[in-house]
């Protein structure tokens, strides 16, 4: 197929001409590296939230999809081939149809996550990467959604949102600074204990080597402080505190090949992506009175001291992450020569799902650039193969359950008695088109009781004590 049989159905593997590779480099590829796929920049999500930059990126792929037909994109870059997926089907096939022959180890992500977590499951193969993956999946509980240790991280987030309310009593605000900060007390509460709740040293050291991710090949492996943060990092998996998943690794730490403390940092790696969508979906609910409503309902009359699933909430929250997917590029490399419509793609070939591209194509989604929270719930979203907020296939988030977990019983404790009033950002009006690219950084909320009938102040005291 060429650019000229444009619109025809018949799908097949087409090479991109040099100028849309360069384009699609320009438009897609730049704006993922400045905002940062392991860390994000402030100042560069700024930036992408003021240019809108996802809207130009998902309008170049329908253009080419028009242009080149609904088969996978071959670009050829210096010394590598990309294949971008251009239907939901293709997408299915590249997620489901893995570890072999489409690997999660992608060349690249190793360069990216290897300065933070080595051997961790998503960039290990062969017999070791399903040792370690049947490991991540027992400590997780991922096919449950209350985790075994659900009734501790309940605990654990309504304490942490009692102290986030109280900062906004004193503050007469909530923004992402201190918002993060709790978040990140609650994360270390979970995953390492509650005497790591302040050793905000882990967690930064950990930053520093995310950070250093950022640049992949090119960025410094920052040898001592990783040798600094693992060493920390293990004393609190030692400490094997109970009710935390540091007391389900302990036991597993000297099986040499597993490495099981090299699995921790990914944990801690994926709850960074729970706090972004935790303040965006709070900035939804603010702007959208029928979905806040529909929440609100759901914590009326419920017990939520204790765990409690929530699918209003967690629909809301994976809602918040189809609209701004905090994963916005999906990375396989084939193992061996692949056929696609009859075209052969050979082994080493790096396939590259674009999420926003998908999660926002209103060529094919009537609800695109709108806040539906209830395709999570009547089976329309499980219907579309291409909505993978926490990736699909055996290489889906092995804590999916236990991170909506934990998002939704601190999005419910902030909830519970108290709004909501978002002071900054763009517009998110229901009767209008949703943004592309929203900057969690510069959210910015006015929190007030429930009832809205008294100030903050006059209830607060007895939430925090």
């Amino acid at each position: 197929m060429t650019e000229r049989q444009a619109g025809q159905e018949t799908a097949a593997v087409v090479r991109a001409s040099l100028s849309d590779t360069v384009r699609l480099g320009a438009t897609v590829l730049a704006p993922l590296l400045a905002t940062g796929v392991i860390v994000r920049r402030p100042a560069a999500m700024a930036l992408a939230e003021r240019w809108q930059v996802d809207g130009p990126a998902v309008r170049l792929l329908q253009d080419l999809r028009t242009r080149y037909g609904p088969g996978p994109l071959r670009l050829e870059v210096p010394g590598r081939t990309v294949v971008l997926p251009l239907s939901a089907e293709d997408v299915r096939r590249v997620l489901h149809e893995g570890p072999e022959p489409f690997t999660p180890a992608n060349r690249e992500k190793k360069a990216a996550l290897s300065p933070f977590q080595p051997h961790g499951v998503l960039i290990s193969e062969g017999d070791i990467r399903t040792k370690r993956r049947r490991f991540n999946e027992a400590v997780l509980d991922t096919d449950l959604p209350l985790h075994h240790l659900s009734t501790a991280v309940v605990t654990a987030a309504r304490e942490e949102a009692r102290s986030l309310l109280g900062t906004a009593e004193a503050t007469g605000h909530l923004g992402w600074d201190d918002f993060a900060r709790g978040w990140w007390r609650l994360v270390r509460r979970v995953v390492l204990g509650d005497g790591a709740r302040d050793d905000e040293v882990v967690t930064d050291q950990l930053r520093q080597l995310r950070t250093a991710g950022n640049w992949a090949y090119l960025g410094s492996r920052r040898t001592g402080v990783r040798e600094q943060f693992q060493q920390r990092l293990r004393g609190h998996l030692r400490r094997a505190e109970k009710n935390s998943l540091a007391s389900l690794v302990a036991d597993a730490m000297d099986i040499d090949d597993l490495d099981a403390a090299g699995q921790v940092p990914h944990w801690l790696f994926a709850y960074d992506a729970g706090g972004i969508a935790v303040f965006r979906t709070l900035a939804l609910l603010s702007a959208h009175p029928e979905q806040e409503r529909a929440a609100r309902d759901e914590l009326t009359g419920v017990d939520l001291s204790g765990p409690q699933v929530l699918p209003v909430l967690r629909a809301a929250l994976s809602e918040a992450l189809r609209l701004w997917p905090t994963t916005p590029a999906i990375l396989r490399d084939s193992t061996v020569d692949t056929d696609w419509y009859g075209t052969s793609v050979p082994a080493g070939t790096a396939f590259v799902v674009f999420t926003p591209f998908f999660h926002r194509d209103d060529t094919t989604l009537p609800f695109a650039h709108d806040f539906v929270p209830d395709i999570w719930l009547d089976g329309r979203a499980s219907e579309l193969p291409a909505l993978v907020p926490f990736s699909a296939g055996p290489a889906e988030c092995p804590g999916r359950n236990l991170v909506l977990l934990t998002m939704s019983a601190l999005l419910a404790a902030l909830l519970e008695q108290h709004r909501f009033r978002l002071l900054s950002g763009p517009s998110l009006d229901p009767g209008a088109p949703l943004p592309f690219t929203i900057d969690n950084f510069g959210l910015d909320f006015a929190v007030e009781t429930a009832d809205q009938s008294r100030p903050m102040s006059s209830r607060v005291g007895r939430q925090v004590g």
